[in-house]
């Protein structure tokens, strides 16, 4: 007789290498086509592929806490219906095991999966989107500058826009033209025959050399025209870009339930809130899944022909939980009265597949347990 050790570790090898894979390779995939979003960076801004694995590979962590949950049912759900393909859940029955003695791998790996995402929700997800927004603020507004091209109007911001005939390899600018609209009613025109580009408090500048600049007043349509021999120019989008808003995917979950009345209009906390009830809530969707999928292939008698309905009705309902809960995080930033449902969507599918599948064990100790007692 197999060792009841023995097969915990059989089954939970397998539970555990097929999640590792298909997290991996779902994750690899949505990682490839969130990438291409920045393709235009490398190829408009001259970025290298390094810097390209650098800042996309920190969405990979948001990727894995969105796909987790769902790869731990389809790895709970194949794994059990393959061994009970093989006649192997009708050897281990036969041995003796109970339901629960079945579904223990497949619990520890629920278990860790469920850890695994409240690690990603509370703490490594924040931080790397956190590093990932800063990072691409930082290539987008600053970087920007010092990858202008040859004969090519750059548009460093909404408001600004510079064209350079010639760039020497020393980095000397030759014949530029700057389009510069940050300043309201106050459009400028700049020209200058040379320049060069350095850094002053990390912030991109040009210093300029024999130029002019020219403003047109919008109100009296009066050109007025500025000579100078050396000026140097701020190349960011504008003043205020060195405050950048953050998104709710950076906050903290202390952030998001307790925000700040100073710093976040009232029309926000709803949305701010339901993120950081999600992000609690999301690793009890990891364990209710597995539960489903251990209800479907556990519970009920062996068909020697294979049955697909209970995989299939495990399917349909995972699906309709995934909707369920879109629709409650779409309506508790509306109405924070029913941002509660979201807990209870997460967490009652998995005690009722619990009581579904261990409660005849439960029931059936408890009678034995109390016809011993009154036998005695």
């Amino acid at each position: 007789m197999l060792k009841l050790d023995t097969i915990d570790r059989y089954v939970l090898r397998q539970l555990l290498l097929a999640l590792v894979a298909t997290t991996g390779g779902l994750s690899a995939l949505i990682w490839l086509t969130q990438s291409l979003r920045f393709v235009s960076l490398v190829v408009g801004r001259g970025l290298s592929l390094g810097v390209f694995l650098e800042l996309t590979s920190l969405m990979v962590p948001s990727f894995v806490a969105v796909v987790l949950p769902i790869t731990t049912f389809v790895v709970t759900l194949f794994v059990y219906h393959r061994l009970a393909g093989d006649r192997e859940l009708t050897v281990m029955r036969a041995a003796g095991l109970s339901p629960f003695a079945l579904a223990r791998p497949g619990l520890i790996c629920a278990t860790i999966a469920m850890i695994v995402t409240f690690a990603l929700n509370l703490w490594i997800v924040p931080a790397s989107y956190h590093q990932f927004k800063q990072y691409e603020f930082q290539i987008r507004n600053k970087m920007a500058a010092f990858m202008l091209q040859e004969g090519v109007f750059t548009k460093i911001s909404e408001a600004l826009t510079v064209y350079i005939r010639e760039r020497n390899h020393d980095g000397t600018l030759k014949g530029i033209m700057i389009e510069d609209d940050r300043v309201a009613n106050s459009r400028a025109t700049i020209f200058a025959e040379s320049g060069t580009m350095v850094i002053v408090d990390d912030q991109p500048r040009v210093v300029l050399y024999d130029g002019s600049r020219q403003v047109i007043d919008p109100k009296t349509g009066r050109l007025t025209m500025l000579l100078f021999d050396r000026n140097t120019l701020d190349l960011t989008s504008s003043k205020n870009q060195e405050i950048r808003s953050r998104d709710a995917s950076e906050m903290s979950l202390s952030e998001l339930l307790h925000p700040d009345p100073a710093q976040v209009r009232a029309r926000d906390v709803g949305k701010l809130a339901v993120e950081g009830w999600r992000r609690i809530t999301t690793p009890f969707t990891a364990f209710s899944f597995a539960m489903i999928g251990l209800v479907a292939i556990l519970r009920g008698a062996f068909s020697r022909h294979g049955n697909v309905t209970r995989p299939l009705g495990a399917v349909l309902t995972v699906v309709g939980l995934l909707a369920l809960s879109l629709l409650l995080q779409n309506l508790g930033g509306r109405n924070m009265t029913l941002i509660p449902l979201i807990l209870l969507e997460s967490v009652v599918p998995g005690i009722v597949c619990a009581v579904m599948l261990f409660g005849p064990e439960i029931r059936s100790g408890r009678e034995a347990a109390s016809q011993q007692v009154q036998g005695n």
